[in-house]
């Protein structure tokens, strides 16, 4: 643990103090800043020695004026760059995580979709908010507590050791017990932090699962179950929270405890001194300061020791996902709109989302250009791999994938994505308008524009009906609309940009059957002229296919139009005779 410790500080703290040395205006004035504030607070307890031994000799009150005037200048001083300092503390920190968050954010956006994946979305949101205000918390306290601290503490030795060097030795090798303690101390909390920190992750994961899917868990009534594991979490993040405030709780109370012993074993060792005569009494009330100063700053590191491991924690799931390897797309020729017939080939494609697991070997698939291409198959078969791959969500182990007789790995991501459209059985719709959402990815169309995309996909009708129209602000993800609205609209999207390669994938599964008629409508105003594939459960919305691709555990087992795999009356003819008999067994049920 304690190597896992060292290890992940450093490597966070390097990576931290690189990306502070990218301001060094400000970071210049905070290290001139905090000198001065020190330089101040440690000449101060000289001038109040002097003014102690001025009361003491007679005919001095113009000195003791004069060290008086000189406090008050000093002091003034010192609360003027007290006041300064944070400020630019404040500026450098905040913009350093202003920075950090929205290179995370950036990131997530250029992840593999592999590594993406295996994340929750309650734990990559907590990284982003929790874990980046709890990184300035800590990074607050360092430059606030510690930069000073340290110089405190270098200052008040070489002060201490021009009024009595041996005195000075004594708080030099007493006053470290007090760091050791607290180091260790911050060793054993850090371990606490990070299952904190882990457990919060998965309170969000847990919290944003339950809230997304409410009525799915009401109508399961499988409330009591969610609150039980809730429960168990909070409890779980509860217990490693008590754990760890209670490690670096212990810290600062047990140096003071250290650091007041040293003070009484100064305070009477000076007593002694002053009846030898080798110290006067205002000497020994600036040596005191000097001790109490030199000794302050080590209750502090202490406690910025102990709140510094959430700190480095948080920056080191922070730098995880800044640190993963982005998609690269070299600078590649560009892919000319008006040059693409829309011909797709898999040639001896392999691919496995775990390497011990093979899902599609040898996968040979050619789409003529302009072809509508069915994809069907019991589920796991690897339909929406098929996509996936062709998305470039993910890259093939092994074979090519080609556009027009060329290797689609020769086009950059999004030159290529540009040319295909998809609908999906979920749809997203964000929150804006609903001009704003047919307009997704093209901002720069008109409205007229829009309503012709809108009338194309038979939604313009429903659209009017709403209170503002094509100005209606949606929110929730469009909950105020129907399953079926939302589905238009990601049609309307599509006919927005016309790509000359469409993906629809189970894209009428979860509609009535009067909006799938419209949308059959619309699709089948998209595909003319267009290469299309289609993911359906419903064989009988793919019947018309000019070629119907059935998978079976990653390999295409038969191939054809709908006629001919019916004459063969293989695995395609059951599953048709399968959901022909489901069909009649629900209107038996409904009219019995």
């Amino acid at each position: 643990m304690v190597r896992r410790y060292l290890m992940s500080s450093n490597t966070s703290l390097r990576q931290l103090v690189s990306r502070m040395l990218r301001q060094p205006l400000h970071l210049s004035l905070i290290v001139l800043g905090s000198l001065v504030q020190v330089i101040l607070s440690v000449y101060l307890p000289v001038l109040i020695g002097q003014a102690v031994d001025a009361v003491f000799i007679k005919g001095h009150s113009a000195l003791f004026r004069d060290l008086l005037f000189s406090m008050i200048f000093v002091i003034l001083t010192n609360t003027l760059v007290q006041f300064c300092l944070p400020l630019f503390i404040n500026q450098l920190i905040f913009r350093l995580i202003n920075e950090l968050r929205q290179e995370v954010y950036e990131k997530m956006h250029s992840l593999p979709l592999a590594y993406l994946d295996r994340q929750s979305i309650g734990d990559m949101v907590a990284r982003i908010s929790t874990d980046s205000e709890q990184l300035t918390n800590g990074l607050t306290m360092i430059f606030s507590q510690f930069l000073l601290g340290m110089m405190t503490i270098f200052m008040t030795i070489f002060s201490m050791a021009r009024l009595d060097q041996t005195m000075m030795i004594l708080v030099v090798v007493l006053t470290p017990l007090s760091l050791f303690v607290a180091r260790f101390i911050a060793q054993k909390s850090y371990g606490y932090y990070q299952k904190q920190t882990e457990s919060r992750g998965q309170q969000t994961k847990l919290l944003e699962e339950s809230i997304r899917q409410l009525s799915l868990i009401q109508s399961f009534n499988a409330q009591e179950q969610f609150v039980t594991r809730f429960g168990h979490s909070n409890q779980a993040y509860a217990r490693y929270s008590q754990a760890a405030i209670f490690a670096s709780a212990t810290s600062n109370p047990t140096t003071r405890f250290i650091n007041a012993l040293i003070y009484a074993l100064l305070a009477g060792l000076g007593a002694l001194r002053i009846m030898t005569g080798n110290f006067t009494v205002g000497e020994l009330t600036t040596f005191l300061s000097y001790a109490s100063q030199y000794t302050k700053p080590f209750n502090d590191i202490s406690s910025v020791l102990s709140e510094l491991q959430s700190a480095l924690v948080c920056a080191e799931r922070l730098f995880e996902i800044v640190n993963q390897e982005s998609l690269q797309d070299e600078k590649k020729p560009p892919l000319l709109e008006e040059a693409v017939a829309g011909q797709i080939q898999f040639k001896e494609v392999d691919f496995s989302y775990q390497p011990d697991q093979p899902l599609i070997e040898g996968l040979n698939i050619t789409v003529p250009a302009g072809a509508r291409v069915a994809i069907v198959g019991p589920t796991g078969a690897g339909k929406s791999t098929v996509i996936n791959l062709l998305m470039r969500f993910y890259e093939v182990n092994k074979g090519q994938i080609l556009l027009d007789q060329v290797p689609i790995s020769h086009y950059s991501r999004e030159e290529f994505r540009r040319q295909i459209g998809m609908v999906l059985q979920e749809t997203w719709i964000k929150s804006a308008t609903i001009h704003e959402n047919i307009a997704y990815g093209y901002p720069e169309v008109t409205r007229d524009e829009v309503v012709a995309a809108a009338k194309a996909a038979n939604a313009d009708f429903f659209i009017r009906q709403l209170p503002q129209g094509y100005d209606t602000e949606l929110t929730d993800g469009g909950a105020s609309l129907s399953q079926g609205q939302r589905q238009l609209l990601s049609i309307a999207r599509v006919f927005v940009s016309l790509p000359k390669i469409l993906i629809l994938d189970e894209a009428t599964s979860s509609i009535d059957t009067r909006t799938e008629i419209l949308v059959q409508q619309a699709f089948e105003r998209l595909m003319q002229g267009r290469t299309s594939f289609i993911i359906a459960h419903r064989l009988s919305t793919i019947q018309s296919a000019d070629l119907i691709l059935v998978m079976v555990a990653g390999k295409i087992v038969e191939q054809g139009n709908h006629k001919q795999l019916m004459q063969a009356k293989g695995f395609y003819y059951h599953m048709q005779m399968s959901q022909e008999s489901e069909i009649e067994r629900s209107l038996e049920a409904a009219h019995g």
